[in-house]
């Protein structure tokens, strides 16, 4: 059953290094709304789970892990964090081992059924901009705001390179795509932006240009 967002949230999808992350930041700035990052929840609990030496590919312990640990979410200024049992894993989100075990444990029905339920209710507190892989399809079908970021698999190594990191584009985009629940995919009715030559304020003009023919009243803030 889904469950109504009580504020308004854009969903931003997209495969790994589109640019959606940059985009939605920028976006929930200029126009006042708070930025949630999905994907630092599941790099966290991802982390916690090699921190805490539990083999990832074991999916009984790593959901009894979660269950047993203290997972917080909220709002730090206008973006999300997360605690687990205390701990800030902020500095270790793009661990090398992080990048390689991340498609695996976000692959687990029950971890998401955790995270899902932290990310909505985000909505609960705020208006959101969050964006991750399944926000249109599975967090927030019912939201009329959605958008799917994508850019070419060369543009997207090369973007990857730039980050310092050295997770495989393709194998991503294969795990994402193929895992059976909450798979990464274009919402039937998102709005699809190719940001290969585009830049970050050429998207997010792009979308709010799409908000605002949605209706969508917006005191855009000067950047």
């Amino acid at each position: 059953m889904n469950i109504p967002a009580v504020h308004r949230v854009i969903a931003i999808d997209g495969p790994a290094a589109s640019g959606k992350s940059s985009v939605a930041l920028q976006l929930a700035r200029q126009i006042g709304f708070h930025y949630v990052n999905s994907g630092a929840m599941y790099r966290a609990v991802t982390w916690h789970v090699l921190e805490q030496t539990v083999a990832p590919t074991n999916a009984g312990a790593v959901v009894r892990l979660l269950k047993d640990s203290q997972i917080e979410c909220d709002l730090d200024g206008d973006v999300s964090r997360i605690w687990i049992n205390g701990i800030d894993p902020t500095a270790h989100l793009r661990d090398d081992a992080v990048n390689e075990a991340v498609s695996l444990v976000s692959s687990f029905p029950e971890v998401r059924k955790i995270l899902v339920a932290k990310m909505r209710a985000y909505a609960e507190q705020s208006d959101v901009v969050m964006e991750g892989r399944d926000i249109g399809s599975v967090v927030f079908p019912d939201t009329p705001f959605k958008f799917y970021v994508d850019a070419s698999p060369e543009v997207r190594m090369r973007r990857r390179l730039a980050q310092g990191q050295r997770d495989q584009i393709t194998a991503r985009d294969q795990a994402d795509s193929s895992r059976p629940r909450s798979p990464l995919v274009i919402a039937k009715d998102a709005y699809v932006i190719d940001s290969s030559s585009l830049s970050i304020d050429e998207v997010v003009r792009e979308i709010v240009s799409q908000l605002r023919k949605k209706g969508m009243l917006i005191n855009q803030k000067s950047s």
